[in-house]
Protein backbone atom coordinates (compact mmCIF):
# COMPACT_ATOMS: atom_id res chain seq x y z
CA UNK A 1 0.00 0.00 0.00
CA UNK A 2 1.60 3.67 -1.43
CA UNK A 3 0.30 6.56 1.14
CA UNK A 4 -0.73 9.84 -0.70
CA UNK A 5 2.80 11.06 0.04
CA UNK A 6 4.53 8.14 -1.44
CA UNK A 7 5.52 6.48 1.57
CA UNK A 8 5.14 3.07 1.22
CA UNK A 9 3.62 0.11 4.34
CA UNK A 10 4.41 -2.56 5.12
CA UNK A 11 4.14 -5.32 7.64
CA UNK A 12 7.78 -5.95 7.83
CA UNK A 13 10.81 -4.46 6.02
CA UNK A 14 13.77 -6.47 6.06
CA UNK A 15 17.49 -5.32 5.07
CA UNK A 16 19.50 -7.59 3.77
CA UNK A 17 18.94 -11.21 1.58
CA UNK A 18 21.18 -13.62 2.80
CA UNK A 19 20.45 -16.75 4.90
CA UNK A 20 18.80 -14.65 7.68
CA UNK A 21 16.65 -12.16 6.04
CA UNK A 22 15.14 -14.47 3.17
CA UNK A 23 14.27 -16.78 6.03
CA UNK A 24 12.07 -13.84 7.69
CA UNK A 25 10.73 -13.42 4.41
CA UNK A 26 9.91 -16.30 3.05
CA UNK A 27 7.96 -17.22 6.33
CA UNK A 28 6.18 -13.54 6.88
CA UNK A 29 4.94 -13.53 3.05
CA UNK A 30 3.53 -17.37 3.41
CA UNK A 31 1.84 -16.47 6.54
CA UNK A 32 0.40 -13.30 4.48
CA UNK A 33 1.83 -10.51 5.58
CA UNK A 34 3.27 -7.48 3.34
CA UNK A 35 6.77 -8.13 3.28
CA UNK A 36 9.51 -5.73 1.63
CA UNK A 37 13.29 -6.95 1.14
CA UNK A 38 16.08 -5.08 0.45
CA UNK A 39 19.13 -5.96 -1.24
CA UNK A 40 22.32 -4.02 -2.59
CA UNK A 41 24.33 -6.79 -3.42
CA UNK A 42 23.87 -10.48 -4.53
CA UNK A 43 21.08 -12.59 -3.38
CA UNK A 44 22.01 -14.65 -0.71
CA UNK A 45 24.46 -13.24 0.69
CA UNK A 46 27.82 -14.49 1.92
CA UNK A 47 27.10 -18.00 2.62
CA UNK A 48 25.58 -18.67 -1.30
CA UNK A 49 27.85 -16.59 -3.09
CA UNK A 50 31.50 -16.63 -0.73
CA UNK A 51 30.90 -18.54 1.90
CA UNK A 52 29.16 -22.03 2.65
CA UNK A 53 28.13 -23.46 -0.58
CA UNK A 54 31.56 -22.68 -2.09
CA UNK A 55 34.04 -23.45 0.66
CA UNK A 56 32.04 -27.18 0.77
CA UNK A 57 32.26 -27.35 -3.07
CA UNK A 58 36.30 -26.91 -2.97
CA UNK A 59 36.66 -28.91 0.05
CA UNK A 60 34.24 -31.66 -1.94
CA UNK A 61 36.73 -31.39 -5.42
CA UNK A 62 39.76 -31.84 -3.11
CA UNK A 63 38.48 -34.41 -1.00
CA UNK A 64 37.95 -36.08 -4.33
CA UNK A 65 41.47 -35.94 -5.80
CA UNK A 66 42.98 -36.73 -1.80
CA UNK A 67 40.94 -40.02 -2.13
CA UNK A 68 41.99 -40.61 -5.43
CA UNK A 69 45.77 -40.08 -4.37
CA UNK A 70 45.46 -42.44 -1.47
CA UNK A 71 43.33 -45.22 -2.91
CA UNK A 72 46.80 -47.62 -2.91
CA UNK A 73 45.88 -48.55 0.35
CA UNK A 74 42.41 -50.34 -1.06
CA UNK A 75 44.38 -51.80 -3.48
CA UNK A 76 43.10 -49.13 -6.00
CA UNK A 77 45.97 -47.61 -7.99
CA UNK A 78 45.26 -43.92 -9.29
CA UNK A 79 46.99 -41.43 -9.68
CA UNK A 80 44.69 -37.79 -10.12
CA UNK A 81 44.99 -35.41 -12.48
CA UNK A 82 43.46 -31.75 -11.13
CA UNK A 83 42.13 -29.43 -13.72
CA UNK A 84 41.75 -26.29 -11.98
CA UNK A 85 39.51 -25.10 -14.34
CA UNK A 86 37.00 -28.06 -13.97
CA UNK A 87 37.26 -27.44 -10.10
CA UNK A 88 36.32 -23.80 -10.91
CA UNK A 89 33.58 -24.86 -12.73
CA UNK A 90 32.13 -27.62 -10.04
CA UNK A 91 32.13 -24.56 -7.30
CA UNK A 92 29.91 -22.56 -9.40
CA UNK A 93 27.93 -25.12 -10.85
CA UNK A 94 27.13 -25.71 -7.15
CA UNK A 95 26.28 -21.69 -6.43
CA UNK A 96 23.89 -22.29 -9.70
CA UNK A 97 21.71 -25.10 -8.88
CA UNK A 98 21.42 -23.40 -5.15
CA UNK A 99 20.85 -19.64 -6.56
CA UNK A 100 17.20 -20.17 -7.39
CA UNK A 101 15.88 -20.93 -4.10
CA UNK A 102 17.18 -17.89 -3.14
CA UNK A 103 16.29 -15.45 -6.04
CA UNK A 104 14.58 -12.45 -6.31
CA UNK A 105 11.79 -14.13 -8.86
CA UNK A 106 11.18 -16.88 -6.28
CA UNK A 107 10.55 -14.28 -3.63
CA UNK A 108 8.68 -12.04 -5.54
CA UNK A 109 6.67 -15.11 -6.44
CA UNK A 110 5.61 -15.51 -2.59
CA UNK A 111 4.81 -11.87 -3.06
CA UNK A 112 7.73 -10.11 -1.60
CA UNK A 113 8.27 -6.78 -2.71
CA UNK A 114 12.44 -7.35 -3.50
CA UNK A 115 14.13 -3.62 -3.57
CA UNK A 116 17.69 -4.14 -4.87
CA UNK A 117 19.51 -1.32 -3.92
CA UNK A 118 20.89 0.05 -0.88
CA UNK A 119 18.64 0.92 2.23
CA UNK A 120 19.28 2.96 4.97
CA UNK A 121 16.84 4.03 8.01
CA UNK A 122 15.76 7.70 7.67
CA UNK A 123 13.83 7.94 11.11
CA UNK A 124 12.77 4.99 13.66
CA UNK A 125 9.86 4.25 11.62
CA UNK A 126 11.41 4.67 7.87
CA UNK A 127 13.43 2.77 5.23
CA UNK A 128 14.69 4.50 2.13
CA UNK A 129 15.87 2.74 -0.98
CA UNK A 130 16.41 3.17 -4.71
CA UNK A 131 14.09 6.51 -4.19
CA UNK A 132 11.53 4.52 -2.00
CA UNK A 133 10.47 5.31 1.50
CA UNK A 134 8.76 2.05 3.50
CA UNK A 135 7.33 2.75 6.42
CA UNK A 136 7.01 -0.60 8.53
CA UNK A 137 5.60 -2.21 11.87
CA UNK A 138 8.58 -3.71 12.48
CA UNK A 139 12.44 -3.88 10.87
CA UNK A 140 14.76 -6.54 10.78
CA UNK A 141 18.09 -5.82 9.73
CA UNK A 142 20.26 -9.30 7.84
CA UNK A 143 23.11 -7.12 6.49
CA UNK A 144 25.41 -10.09 7.67
CA UNK A 145 28.80 -9.32 7.74
CA UNK A 146 32.04 -8.68 5.81
CA UNK A 147 36.02 -9.90 6.03
CA UNK A 148 38.00 -8.19 8.47
CA UNK A 149 41.27 -7.02 7.20
CA UNK A 150 44.23 -6.45 9.94
CA UNK A 151 45.91 -3.17 10.68
CA UNK A 152 49.00 -4.49 9.70
CA UNK A 153 51.49 -2.27 7.91
CA UNK A 154 51.71 -2.29 3.83
CA UNK A 155 49.12 -4.64 4.03
CA UNK A 156 47.34 -2.72 1.95
CA UNK A 157 49.58 -2.58 -0.93
CA UNK A 158 49.74 -6.18 -2.09
CA UNK A 159 47.13 -8.41 -3.80
CA UNK A 160 45.47 -10.83 -1.19
CA UNK A 161 42.70 -12.63 -1.50
CA UNK A 162 39.40 -13.01 0.81
CA UNK A 163 36.67 -15.21 0.79
CA UNK A 164 34.86 -12.81 -1.27
CA UNK A 165 37.34 -13.42 -4.01
CA UNK A 166 39.21 -16.71 -3.81
CA UNK A 167 36.56 -18.87 -5.34
CA UNK A 168 36.54 -16.42 -8.73
CA UNK A 169 40.13 -18.12 -9.44
CA UNK A 170 40.54 -20.56 -12.27
CA UNK A 171 44.49 -20.62 -11.85
CA UNK A 172 46.08 -22.32 -8.53
CA UNK A 173 48.03 -20.59 -6.33
CA UNK A 174 51.45 -22.18 -6.59
CA UNK A 175 52.34 -21.51 -2.38
CA UNK A 176 49.50 -20.06 -0.92
CA UNK A 177 49.83 -17.82 2.64
CA UNK A 178 46.80 -18.31 5.01
CA UNK A 179 46.61 -15.57 7.81
CA UNK A 180 44.28 -17.24 10.18
CA UNK A 181 43.93 -20.59 11.81
CA UNK A 182 40.00 -20.41 11.70
CA UNK A 183 37.89 -22.14 10.51
CA UNK A 184 37.78 -20.65 6.83
CA UNK A 185 41.65 -20.72 6.80
CA UNK A 186 42.19 -24.35 7.85
CA UNK A 187 39.21 -25.40 5.26
CA UNK A 188 41.14 -23.05 2.54
CA UNK A 189 44.31 -24.26 3.45
CA UNK A 190 43.57 -28.15 2.86
CA UNK A 191 41.43 -27.65 0.10
CA UNK A 192 44.66 -25.73 -1.46
CA UNK A 193 47.04 -28.02 -0.34
CA UNK A 194 44.95 -31.35 -1.58
CA UNK A 195 44.82 -29.53 -5.24
CA UNK A 196 48.34 -28.93 -5.18
CA UNK A 197 49.52 -26.10 -3.68
CA UNK A 198 52.02 -25.08 -1.01
CA UNK A 199 50.23 -23.91 1.74
CA UNK A 200 51.61 -21.94 5.04
CA UNK A 201 48.88 -21.05 7.94
CA UNK A 202 49.87 -18.56 10.14
CA UNK A 203 48.11 -17.81 13.40
CA UNK A 204 48.79 -15.43 16.20
CA UNK A 205 46.80 -17.76 18.93
CA UNK A 206 49.21 -20.41 20.45
CA UNK A 207 47.68 -23.16 18.29
CA UNK A 208 44.87 -22.81 15.25
CA UNK A 209 41.54 -23.29 16.00
CA UNK A 210 41.88 -21.17 19.45
CA UNK A 211 38.09 -21.16 19.97
CA UNK A 212 38.10 -25.08 19.89
CA UNK A 213 39.11 -27.97 22.35
CA UNK A 214 43.11 -27.93 22.36
CA UNK A 215 43.13 -31.75 22.43
CA UNK A 216 41.17 -31.91 18.89
CA UNK A 217 42.49 -29.01 17.75
CA UNK A 218 45.55 -30.94 17.98
CA UNK A 219 44.73 -33.65 16.09
CA UNK A 220 43.19 -31.23 13.21
CA UNK A 221 46.41 -29.72 13.35
CA UNK A 222 48.36 -32.90 13.19
CA UNK A 223 46.68 -34.41 10.54
CA UNK A 224 46.90 -30.52 7.96
CA UNK A 225 50.94 -31.20 8.78
CA UNK A 226 50.93 -35.07 7.62
CA UNK A 227 49.23 -33.46 4.48
CA UNK A 228 52.31 -30.78 3.45
CA UNK A 229 50.29 -27.69 5.30
CA UNK A 230 52.92 -25.37 6.99
CA UNK A 231 51.73 -24.29 10.17
CA UNK A 232 52.71 -20.99 12.39
CA UNK A 233 50.77 -20.78 15.52
CA UNK A 234 52.13 -17.81 17.71
CA UNK A 235 53.10 -15.68 15.26
CA UNK A 236 51.67 -12.67 14.53
CA UNK A 237 52.07 -10.30 11.58
CA UNK A 238 54.72 -7.11 12.18
CA UNK A 239 55.20 -6.16 8.21
CA UNK A 240 53.79 -7.21 5.20
CA UNK A 241 55.42 -6.23 1.63
CA UNK A 242 55.62 -7.30 -1.99
CA UNK A 243 58.48 -9.90 -3.15
CA UNK A 244 61.27 -8.34 -5.27
CA UNK A 245 60.53 -8.04 -9.00
CA UNK A 246 62.03 -11.28 -10.41
CA UNK A 247 60.79 -13.20 -7.16
CA UNK A 248 58.66 -15.87 -7.49
CA UNK A 249 57.32 -14.99 -4.22
CA UNK A 250 54.87 -11.96 -4.56
CA UNK A 251 53.80 -11.30 -1.18
CA UNK A 252 56.69 -11.47 1.70
CA UNK A 253 55.25 -11.33 5.66
CA UNK A 254 57.56 -10.57 8.47
CA UNK A 255 56.63 -12.34 11.49
CA UNK A 256 57.39 -12.41 15.35
CA UNK A 257 56.12 -15.23 18.06
CA UNK A 258 55.96 -14.68 21.75
CA UNK A 259 59.94 -14.24 22.55
CA UNK A 260 60.42 -12.03 20.18
CA UNK A 261 61.97 -14.15 17.39
CA UNK A 262 61.06 -12.94 13.63
CA UNK A 263 60.90 -14.83 10.75
CA UNK A 264 60.01 -14.07 6.73
CA UNK A 265 57.87 -15.84 4.92
CA UNK A 266 57.19 -15.50 1.42
CA UNK A 267 54.36 -16.46 -0.94
CA UNK A 268 52.99 -16.37 -4.31
CA UNK A 269 49.30 -15.48 -3.38
CA UNK A 270 47.71 -14.17 0.09
CA UNK A 271 44.34 -15.19 1.71
CA UNK A 272 43.53 -12.98 5.19
CA UNK A 273 41.11 -15.24 6.86
CA UNK A 274 41.17 -13.18 9.78
CA UNK A 275 37.64 -13.37 11.18
CA UNK A 276 34.50 -10.98 9.82
CA UNK A 277 33.10 -8.13 10.89
CA UNK A 278 29.49 -7.05 11.11
CA UNK A 279 28.33 -4.85 8.01
CA UNK A 280 26.77 -2.13 9.86
CA UNK A 281 27.68 0.71 7.22
CA UNK A 282 25.61 3.07 5.45
CA UNK A 283 22.53 1.48 7.50
CA UNK A 284 21.33 4.81 9.00
CA UNK A 285 21.43 3.52 12.80
CA UNK A 286 21.60 6.91 14.50
CA UNK A 287 18.39 7.91 12.96
CA UNK A 288 16.82 4.83 13.94
CA UNK A 289 18.21 5.35 17.65
CA UNK A 290 19.54 1.49 17.58
CA UNK A 291 22.75 1.53 19.18
CA UNK A 292 26.06 -0.61 18.29
CA UNK A 293 29.12 -1.96 20.18
CA UNK A 294 32.35 -4.12 19.28
CA UNK A 295 30.67 -7.25 18.25
CA UNK A 296 27.50 -5.33 15.53
CA UNK A 297 24.13 -4.18 16.91
CA UNK A 298 23.48 -4.69 20.30
CA UNK A 299 20.15 -7.12 20.62
CA UNK A 300 18.78 -8.54 23.64
CA UNK A 301 17.78 -12.25 24.04
CA UNK A 302 14.61 -11.25 21.99
CA UNK A 303 16.31 -10.44 19.45
CA UNK A 304 15.35 -6.49 19.42
CA UNK A 305 17.39 -3.77 19.07
CA UNK A 306 17.42 -0.52 21.26
CA UNK A 307 14.36 0.56 18.63
CA UNK A 308 12.10 -2.28 19.87
CA UNK A 309 10.30 -2.10 16.17
CA UNK A 310 13.88 -3.00 14.54
CA UNK A 311 15.65 -6.79 15.36
CA UNK A 312 18.72 -7.43 14.25
CA UNK A 313 19.65 -11.32 13.17
CA UNK A 314 22.68 -13.28 12.03
CA UNK A 315 25.69 -12.13 12.07
CA UNK A 316 25.18 -8.47 11.87
CA UNK A 317 23.59 -8.71 15.87
CA UNK A 318 26.61 -10.01 17.32
CA UNK A 319 25.12 -13.57 18.37
CA UNK A 320 26.94 -15.81 16.60
CA UNK A 321 28.25 -15.86 13.05
CA UNK A 322 26.69 -19.27 11.30
CA UNK A 323 24.16 -19.85 8.83
CA UNK A 324 21.79 -22.07 10.82
CA UNK A 325 21.45 -20.08 13.62
CA UNK A 326 20.62 -17.11 11.36
CA UNK A 327 17.52 -19.55 10.33
CA UNK A 328 16.46 -20.30 13.65
CA UNK A 329 16.72 -16.44 14.52
CA UNK A 330 14.44 -15.85 11.72
CA UNK A 331 11.67 -18.11 13.25
CA UNK A 332 12.30 -16.42 16.71
CA UNK A 333 11.47 -13.09 14.83
CA UNK A 334 8.62 -14.25 13.02
CA UNK A 335 6.87 -15.41 16.21
CA UNK A 336 7.74 -12.22 17.67
CA UNK A 337 6.89 -9.25 14.88
CA UNK A 338 4.00 -10.86 13.65
CA UNK A 339 2.03 -12.93 16.29
CA UNK A 340 3.30 -10.69 18.98
CA UNK A 341 4.33 -13.20 21.00
CA UNK A 342 7.45 -13.24 23.35
CA UNK A 343 10.26 -14.84 22.87
CA UNK A 344 14.11 -15.58 23.84
CA UNK A 345 17.43 -16.94 21.58
CA UNK A 346 19.27 -20.03 23.57
CA UNK A 347 22.88 -19.95 22.70
CA UNK A 348 23.88 -23.26 24.73
CA UNK A 349 22.74 -25.62 21.51
CA UNK A 350 24.44 -23.99 18.71
CA UNK A 351 26.33 -26.47 17.23
CA UNK A 352 29.96 -25.10 15.25
CA UNK A 353 31.39 -27.35 12.61
CA UNK A 354 35.09 -26.90 10.91
CA UNK A 355 34.74 -28.62 7.53
CA UNK A 356 37.81 -30.16 7.16
CA UNK A 357 38.83 -33.64 6.68
CA UNK A 358 38.75 -34.97 9.41
CA UNK A 359 35.98 -32.22 10.67
CA UNK A 360 35.82 -30.68 13.95
CA UNK A 361 32.31 -30.56 15.48
CA UNK A 362 31.15 -28.69 19.19
CA UNK A 363 27.88 -27.70 20.86
CA UNK A 364 27.18 -26.60 24.08
CA UNK A 365 30.28 -25.39 26.59
CA UNK A 366 33.69 -25.78 25.97
CA UNK A 367 35.52 -27.36 29.34
CA UNK A 368 36.78 -23.80 30.45
CA UNK A 369 33.58 -22.19 30.71
CA UNK A 370 32.20 -25.75 32.04
CA UNK A 371 34.48 -25.72 34.30
CA UNK A 372 33.28 -22.02 35.23
CA UNK A 373 29.44 -22.49 35.42
CA UNK A 374 29.28 -26.05 37.19
CA UNK A 375 32.38 -26.29 39.60
CA UNK A 376 33.00 -29.58 41.23
CA UNK A 377 29.76 -30.75 39.47
CA UNK A 378 31.47 -31.28 36.11
CA UNK A 379 32.86 -34.24 35.21
CA UNK A 380 34.75 -34.32 31.49
CA UNK A 381 35.69 -37.80 29.54
CA UNK A 382 37.83 -38.32 26.56
CA UNK A 383 36.39 -41.22 24.24
CA UNK A 384 39.11 -42.29 21.55
CA UNK A 385 36.72 -43.41 18.12
CA UNK A 386 39.55 -44.86 16.38
CA UNK A 387 37.41 -48.45 17.27
CA UNK A 388 34.81 -47.35 15.76
CA UNK A 389 33.53 -50.33 13.03
CA UNK A 390 32.70 -48.16 9.85
CA UNK A 391 35.92 -45.96 10.81
CA UNK A 392 38.21 -48.79 10.74
CA UNK A 393 36.36 -50.15 7.42
CA UNK A 394 36.99 -47.10 5.76
CA UNK A 395 40.96 -46.73 7.07
CA UNK A 396 39.37 -43.27 8.98
CA UNK A 397 40.30 -43.62 11.93
CA UNK A 398 41.50 -40.67 13.02
CA UNK A 399 38.13 -39.89 15.73
CA UNK A 400 38.06 -38.39 19.63
CA UNK A 401 35.41 -37.24 21.10
CA UNK A 402 35.05 -35.02 24.53
CA UNK A 403 32.25 -35.03 26.90
CA UNK A 404 31.20 -32.45 29.15
CA UNK A 405 28.68 -33.73 31.56
CA UNK A 406 26.69 -32.30 34.97
CA UNK A 407 24.56 -33.90 36.84
CA UNK A 408 24.26 -36.74 33.86
CA UNK A 409 23.14 -34.13 31.48
CA UNK A 410 25.88 -33.31 28.59
CA UNK A 411 26.65 -29.45 28.58
CA UNK A 412 29.02 -29.68 25.90
CA UNK A 413 30.84 -32.21 23.39
CA UNK A 414 33.31 -31.84 20.90
CA UNK A 415 33.95 -34.52 18.37
CA UNK A 416 36.97 -34.63 15.44
CA UNK A 417 36.91 -37.40 13.22
CA UNK A 418 34.81 -38.02 9.73
CA UNK A 419 31.79 -36.73 9.53
CA UNK A 420 31.73 -34.83 12.84
CA UNK A 421 29.37 -32.08 11.58
CA UNK A 422 26.58 -35.32 11.12
CA UNK A 423 27.32 -36.74 14.82
CA UNK A 424 27.28 -33.92 16.28
CA UNK A 425 23.54 -33.22 15.45
CA UNK A 426 22.61 -35.85 17.60
CA UNK A 427 23.97 -33.98 20.10
CA UNK A 428 22.58 -30.45 19.54
CA UNK A 429 19.36 -31.86 19.91
CA UNK A 430 20.35 -33.64 23.41
CA UNK A 431 21.27 -30.21 24.41
CA UNK A 432 18.45 -28.54 23.49
CA UNK A 433 16.43 -31.33 24.94
CA UNK A 434 17.93 -31.47 28.39
CA UNK A 435 18.27 -34.94 27.89
CA UNK A 436 20.03 -37.54 30.47
CA UNK A 437 23.02 -39.65 29.00
CA UNK A 438 20.74 -42.42 30.12
CA UNK A 439 18.66 -41.43 26.94
CA UNK A 440 21.22 -41.45 24.37
CA UNK A 441 22.68 -45.27 25.88
CA UNK A 442 19.44 -46.19 25.12
CA UNK A 443 19.38 -45.20 21.40
CA UNK A 444 19.37 -48.02 18.99
CA UNK A 445 22.04 -47.10 16.24
CA UNK A 446 22.28 -48.79 12.93
CA UNK A 447 25.34 -50.85 12.32
CA UNK A 448 28.29 -49.97 11.07
CA UNK A 449 28.08 -46.04 11.12
CA UNK A 450 29.72 -43.39 12.56
CA UNK A 451 26.99 -42.00 14.61
CA UNK A 452 27.07 -44.98 16.72
CA UNK A 453 29.65 -42.92 18.64
CA UNK A 454 27.02 -40.95 20.54
CA UNK A 455 26.26 -44.48 22.16
CA UNK A 456 30.61 -44.96 22.54
CA UNK A 457 30.52 -41.37 24.16
CA UNK A 458 27.75 -41.86 26.44
CA UNK A 459 28.83 -45.22 27.53
CA UNK A 460 31.99 -44.08 28.30
CA UNK A 461 30.08 -42.00 31.42
CA UNK A 462 27.68 -44.59 32.21
CA UNK A 463 29.96 -47.60 31.93
CA UNK A 464 32.06 -47.06 35.27
CA UNK A 465 28.56 -46.70 36.82
CA UNK A 466 27.27 -49.75 35.90
CA UNK A 467 30.23 -51.78 35.39
CA UNK A 468 32.28 -50.87 38.81
CA UNK A 469 29.31 -50.01 40.92
CA UNK A 470 28.94 -52.53 44.00
CA UNK A 471 25.13 -52.33 43.71
CA UNK A 472 24.43 -54.02 40.75
CA UNK A 473 26.70 -56.83 41.15
CA UNK A 474 24.74 -57.09 44.53
CA UNK A 475 21.81 -56.91 43.07
CA UNK A 476 23.22 -59.73 40.46
CA UNK A 477 24.17 -61.98 43.47
CA UNK A 478 20.66 -61.75 45.21
CA UNK A 479 18.39 -62.68 41.99
CA UNK A 480 20.96 -65.51 41.80
CA UNK A 481 19.11 -67.24 44.16
CA UNK A 482 15.36 -66.48 43.16
CA UNK A 483 13.81 -69.65 41.41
Amino acid sequence: MTEGNGIERADLCIIGAGAGGLSVAAGAAQLGAKVVLIEKGEMGGDCLNHGCVPSKALLSAARAAHVAAGSARFGIHATPRIDHGAVHDHVHRAIAAIAPHDSQERFEGLGVTVIRAPGRFVSPREVEAGGRRIRARRFVIATGSRPAIPPIPGLDELPFETNETIFARTMPPRHLLVLGGGPIGLEMAQAHARLGAAVTVIEAAPRIAPREEPELAAILAERLAAEGVRILAGHKVVRANRGATDAADRVVLHLENAEGQRITVGGSDLLVATGRRPAVEGLGLEAAGIRTGPGGIETGPDLRTTNRRVFAIGDVGGRGGFTHLAGAQAALVIRAALFGLPVRMRDDHVPRVIFTDPELAHVGLTEETARTRHGRHLEVVQVPLADNDRAICEGRREGHAKLMVARGRPVGVAIVGPLAGEQIQLWALALARRMKLIDLAAMISPYPTFGESAKAIAGAWLGPRLFESAWPRRIVRLVRHLP
